[in-house]
């Protein structure tokens, strides 16, 4: 079914496909976009979630339950964002493992499956999305990393505690890290089709997930650490994505934009 576009707003016009859009970031995400005038596909594996988020963006939104790390599952996907606005603009991969993280598990296979969700998915969903992209000459992949593929975690973790912090962080941070490679490679690639990858890195964002994951005290350890003395709202990484999304950034292509407050200053 084809939904009508709208007309106003600074993406209007646009199809966005957001991943893990049924929380946190990801649900924030959608809202602002729909708030610039796009059509959402609000992809997440959590049906309850998903279905509430694009729920309440009534007509502009459609959720699609997707498991990011199966190559029949993405491709699904694809079919149906297809399927309801006959195209796509813009592709967030935001889902990842973090929350649900497993600190205590530094297993070979356990480092495989953090890879298959943070990496591998995605690949999978710039390999489903951008064939469209490239066939119309425009398109956005925002990749979301994270400055943990910057710094030294396990050193900045609670004294005495490595088992659960050090040794159990190294999945998460070695994915964050690979991010950066996979945004270079699908830049170079897709560039001269007029297409852009690029990469947001948060840092210590404040949602339900980080509650749930960083030690007590850490949040603090990073604000202390940050120019700007505090640690950031889903909302803040809204205007970068936007920028990123937008036909504002036709030139920036394969960087990485840290909205850590000052965290990380790279050269």
């Amino acid at each position: 079914m084809q939904h009508n576009i709208g007309l106003t707003g600074r993406l209007a016009g646009q199809v966005a496909v957001v991943t893990g859009g049924g929380g946190g970031i990801g649900e924030t995400y959608c809202r602002r976009f729909v708030a610039e005038g796009a059509k959402v596909a609000v992809v997440d594996i959590g049906r309850e979630q998903g279905t509430r988020v694009a729920e309440a963006l009534a007509d502009d939104a459609v959720f699609v339950e997707t498991d990011i790390s199966d190559e029949a599952s993405v491709d699904a996907c694809r079919d149906a964002v297809l399927d309801a606005f006959g195209t796509v603009d813009v592709l967030v991969n935001n889902a990842a493992l973090y929350g649900e993280l497993d600190l205590s598990n530094n297993s070979v296979d356990y480092l495989r499956h953090v890879y298959d969700v943070n990496v591998i998915g995605q690949w999978l969903m710039a390999r489903a999305f951008a064939p469209t992209m490239v066939q119309k000459s425009r398109g956005r992949i925002i990749n979301i990393g994270s400055i943990a593929g910057y710094l030294p975690l396990g050193a900045l973790g609670p004294p005495g505690d490595p088992q659960t912090w050090s040794l159990g962080s190294f999945a998460y941070q070695q994915t964050k890290f690979a991010v950066l490679g996979l945004t270079r490679q699908l830049a170079g690639e897709l560039g001269k089709y007029g297409v852009t990858a690029n990469t947001i890195a948060p840092g210590l964002v404040m949602t339900p997930a980080t509650d749930k994951q960083v030690p007590a005290g850490f949040d603090q350890i990073f604000a202390d650490m940050s120019a700007a003395k505090r640690n950031s709202q889903a909302d803040d990484m809204c205007g970068p994505v936007l920028f990123l999304a937008s036909d504002d950034s036709a030139m920036v292509n394969g960087q990485v934009i840290c909205v850590d407050g000052g965290n990380v200053m790279p050269a």
